[in-house]
């Protein structure tokens, strides 16, 4: 038996999100909002029947057991360790919070109940182009993994901004570029499994209002970033990612991983090959599976859809086991929330190094880890203070 689901959040990853867990086969049994009116919308919209704005009313249901966090990012934090403490299992949505502080906290959950899944919702991670290049990567297709001498990854969009002012478009509420920043951080990692040691960025807020957010309010949020990031074996990585492509929905992206023996890269969902004896690149993976569910109407980039899908696949086979309530090794490449710790690490030298423009070392934060009862009260004070 697949266990039942509880949403929170109300925007674009939850309407694409719900159809992917119904298709494989998961029952969504309550949608949160942080309204009413929004959480009913949603509700009914994607035909669930419960439907609040009251944290506990999902979290104390006794037909959910795994709660997928796809709200605001302060709220991360908050919901993650009150769900781990009260034994249900949880994906949260990057950020894993809105500073280090906040990812500590989930890591420490985490680690006080190891028998519950608590996975960060990074899905570039889950799409085949990606698992196939970190595969050839282990197997030294173009070179050994310390022979990687640099990453380049080019990333453009649409506008990130919602027609009505959110989150989205505020930077303390951790909206605009960043988000997408922390998948790129995430994907580094997991292709060349290792650590950046230090940072370079620039960021830049160029939008500061739309035709539908004029007035008192301005967006603050970022929507050019461009770093640099050195790794521990000194490999040098570059990313440049902005949203003022036009259409609002096209999408652009293309990972370079430059080695001894060559190069391997990533256009879209293809994966192509350039040996250092070949004179044009061959192709090693190329994405012709098609989504099973509509999401014609999203403005999430395809990529990271498919990558979605992919996790609740695996989430569906980890559930699925008859030895005991899951299994580790369907999900065991999702990042967990130490790596959603590091990934914050490196977000927050990124913004350090934008306001000194000097390059900044990655620090990570150290806590005193929690017990039962921190974890708990934790939880409940700061959900009442909502």
């Amino acid at each position: 038996m697949l266990p039942g689901v509880g949403v929170f959040g109300t925007g674009e990853i939850a309407n694409v999100l719900v159809p992917l867990l119904r298709e494989k086969g998961f029952e969504v049994k309550a949608i949160w909002g942080r309204t009413l009116r929004e959480a009913k919308e949603t509700a009914n919209a994607q035909n669930v029947s419960f439907y609040t704005n009251v944290i506990d009313e999902v979290l104390l249901r006794k037909d959910v057991d795994l709660v997928f966090i796809v709200c605001q990012p302060f709220l991360h934090a908050e919901i993650s360790v009150k769900a781990l403490g009260i034994g249900k299992h949880v994906v949260c949505d990057k950020p894993a919070g809105l500073h280090q502080t906040d990812s500590m906290k989930m890591v420490r959950a985490a680690q006080y109940y190891p028998t519950l899944i608590s996975l960060v919702n990074h899905p570039l991670r889950f799409l085949p182009a990606f698992t196939q290049m970190r595969r050839c990567l282990q197997d030294g297709l173009i070179g050994s993994l310390g022979e990687v001498v640099l990453m380049d990854v080019r990333v453009q969009m649409g506008t990130l901004f919602p027609e009505k002012y959110n989150w989205m478009c505020d930077a303390q509420m951790g909206g605009g570029a960043l988000n997408l920043v922390g998948s790129v951080v995430d994907l580094v990692h997991f292709l060349s499994q290792q650590q950046a040691i230090r940072v370079h960025g620039v960021l830049r807020a160029y939008t500061k209002t739309t035709p539908s957010i004029n007035g008192i309010r301005q967006i603050t949020a970022p929507d050019f970033c461009n770093f640099q990031m050195e790794l521990a074996s000194g490999t040098l990585v570059t990313v440049a990612l902005h949203s003022h492509t036009v259409p609002t929905k096209s999408f652009s992206q293309e990972v370079l991983v430059y080695g001894s023996k060559g190069h391997l890269v990533v256009r879209g969902g293809d994966l192509f090959v350039l040996k250092e004896s070949q004179q044009k690149e061959e192709a090693v993976y190329v994405d012709v599976q098609d989504l099973h569910v509509s999401t014609n109407n999203s403005l999430l980039p395809r990529p990271y859809i498919k990558g979605l899908c992919k996790m609740v696949g695996a989430l569906k086979e980890a559930f699925n086991s008859k030895e005991s309530s899951w299994i580790k090794a369907p999900v065991s490449t999702a990042a967990t929330f130490e790596d959603g710790l590091y990934v914050q690490a490196v977000v927050e030298a990124i913004r350090k190094s934008n306001e000194t423009r000097q390059w900044q070392r990655v620090q990570l934060t150290t806590d005193v880890p929690l017990n039962h009862d921190q974890i708990i009260r934790y939880g409940y004070a700061r959900m009442s203070t909502m």
